[in-house]
């Protein structure tokens, strides 16, 4: 098991950029898979971006590809998730999750097994 923090939210005007940050604690971070899902209030979680354990392979969303990056340092155990040009559909809360499989896709929440506590991210003038 992994433990999980998110931090970098905040509130920012449209077109701004932000980067959010996954720390992780317990088993090494190298062992895992990451990604980054958001839910907005009244609707399902989606999948933002995912990463291999070794960080050379990536997933990514289709409303954000092009826009936003995930990435990770695996010396200091945290992952993080570049985002520009936000508009305020990208509002939402952001969670960082882990898996120990990695495939060619890797976007349904089911197959992560540690979650963290989700931080906001709020895009409006």
């Amino acid at each position: 098991q992994v433990q999980l923090v998110e931090s970098g939210g905040g509130l920012v005007q449209p077109g701004a950029s932000l980067r959010l940050s996954c720390t992780a604690s317990g088993r090494p971070f190298s062992y895992y898979s990451m990604g980054w899902f958001r839910q907005a209030p009244g609707k399902e979680r989606e999948f933002v971006a995912a990463i291999s354990p070794s960080g050379r392979s990536t997933n990514y969303g289709d409303s954000v590809k092009g826009r936003f990056t995930i990435s990770r340092d695996n010396a200091k155990n945290t992952g993080y998730l570049r985002m520009n040009s936000l508009h305020s559909e990208d509002t939402a809360v952001y969670y960082c999750a882990a898996k120990l499989t990695w495939h060619p896709i890797n976007y349904q929440p089911q197959e992560y097994d540690d979650w963290g506590q989700g931080t906001q991210v709020t895009v409006s003038s």
